[in-house]
């Protein structure tokens, strides 16, 4: 399955994109904070916007770096639309979707979770588990530029 992962420069570098620190610190719709994912998209304009959906407008940088990310379907576990809590979308996040992947981290029951994305929810988010033992097995690709347009 092929993903992509848009990262700041400051983490343009693979050991940083990946390490799932930014997840660890701060939480994610589907992790609490102190668990360590990384997350990506399966297009790389989902990618793109849920990157302008997090960013802080008044200090947004146009130039990111990204990533093409391959994972073998075998290692990737899809979360079902019927499997999704009620308020999975809500803001603030929604403790029960936390709690699926949290979940999922402590089975480890796959290297990669596709969930839907909040912001498209016809679209797929793909969360690593970077401490997984069998994440050596996902193929990174090399850091390309990636520029915003000038009228995001």
């Amino acid at each position: 399955m092929r993903a992509w992962r848009l990262v700041r420069p400051a983490f343009g570098d693979a050991t940083s994109a990946f390490s799932g620190e930014g997840a660890r610190r701060y939480g994610g719709r589907w992790n609490a904070p102190g668990r360590a994912v990384v997350y990506a998209s399966l297009h790389l304009s989902l990618a793109a916007l849920e990157t302008l959906a997090h960013a802080d407008r008044r200090r947004f940088e146009r130039d990111h770096v990204v990533f093409e990310v391959h994972v073998p379907n075998d290692l990737v576990l899809e979360l079902r639309d019927d499997d999704l809590p009620p308020a999975w979308r809500a803001r603030p996040v929604s403790s029960a979707a936390r709690a699926i992947g949290d979940a999922w981290l402590e089975q480890r029951a796959s290297v990669a979770l596709s969930v839907p994305s909040v912001l498209v929810p016809q679209e797929r988010n793909l969360l690593l588990a970077p401490d997984h033992p069998r994440f050596e097995e996902v193929r990174i690709g090399p850091a390309t530029s990636f520029r915003f347009d000038e009228r995001l």
